[in-house]
């Protein structure tokens, strides 16, 4: 079978949307319930500045060249296909029941890794969490940009924070070189002082991924599949994973409570500004 990565090198490293790039597509996480949200809505679909939380990552992947999105749905999931019953190039994948990240983005297989003579038709997909509408597209951009510069198997994009808890943190070795995402559950004292952190941004070859998720176990303190294993996965399978620090500080914030909506939208409301503000200096 012909190896999807046999694409010219010109194309593989070329700009993101890019006549002759290798298509991009988006798996976004919104199975979630969001107990903490106190409310019957699925959490992704509470809205930030007017529009649900979730609309807000879909259309930043786009922006950043993904031509299709699969939603993974859980809870709320009819919500969730009225809402997006219009939009071209997304589709829906069930998780039921709901084992964890891994399981959730493994329910997305039969969208991308269907081939056409051998070829898959998905070179580079996006991994990312429908919670986090402060997502930018410039930042998508320079993930998938590194991503295939690289020539990684997977790639993802980290930030610093005064106070990590909560947070995945980025294991290093003594180089400096990634070694692995470590949950918060599962983190040692000393793990939990890092202070480098993984806030769900993902770019992964689509076959790479795939193949390292149906190798995912669950044997953690969650009793879950965690996407966040497959990085380690790939690099013991002797596959390239890169690292890029993108996320600013304030962009980092998922929404988990009514106390964190409200200040993702303050955060969103004053970009709307700024943004306003600049296009009328502009003119």
């Amino acid at each position: 079978m012909s190896d999807p990565r046999s694409t010219s090198s010109s194309s593989a490293t070329g700009a993101p949307g890019a006549p002759g790039a290798p298509r991009v597509g988006a798996i976004i996480l919104a199975a979630g319930k969001g107990t903490r949200m106190k409310s019957d809505l699925p959490k992704v679909m509470h809205p930030a500045l007017g529009k649900p939380m979730v609309r807000w990552v879909v259309e930043m992947a786009q922006a950043a060249g993904a031509a299709h999105t699969t939603l993974i749905i859980g809870h709320g999931a009819d919500l969730l296909r009225r809402e997006f019953a219009n939009d071209a190039g997304l589709t829906f994948a069930l998780q039921e029941p709901q084992l964890g990240t891994g399981h959730a983005v493994d329910q997305a297989r039969k969208h991308f890794v269907p081939s056409r003579n051998g070829v898959l038709e998905w070179e580079d997909v996006f991994v990312l969490c429908g919670d986090g509408p402060l997502i930018r597209a410039e930042t998508l951009r320079t993930l998938l940009a590194k991503h295939r510069a690289d020539g990684a198997s997977a790639t993802l994009a980290t930030s610093m924070l005064e106070n990590p808890a909560g947070y995945g943190r980025i294991e290093r070795d003594a180089q400096g070189n990634f070694r692995r995402i470590v949950e918060q559950k599962d983190a040692t004292d000393a793990q939990k002082a890092i202070r480098e952190v993984n806030p769900s941004y993902y770019c992964f070859k689509v076959r790479d991924l795939f193949d390292a998720l149906s190798r995912v176990d669950n044997k953690n303190a969650s009793g879950e599949y965690y996407i966040t294993d497959v990085f380690e996965l790939l690099l013991k399978d002797g596959k390239k994973v890169s690292v890029i620090d993108a996320v600013p500080p304030a962009d980092v914030l998922s929404v988990n409570t009514p106390e964190q909506l409200a200040e993702v939208e303050s955060i969103l409301r004053a970009r709307a500004a700024s943004h306003t503000k600049t296009s009328g200096a502009a003119s």
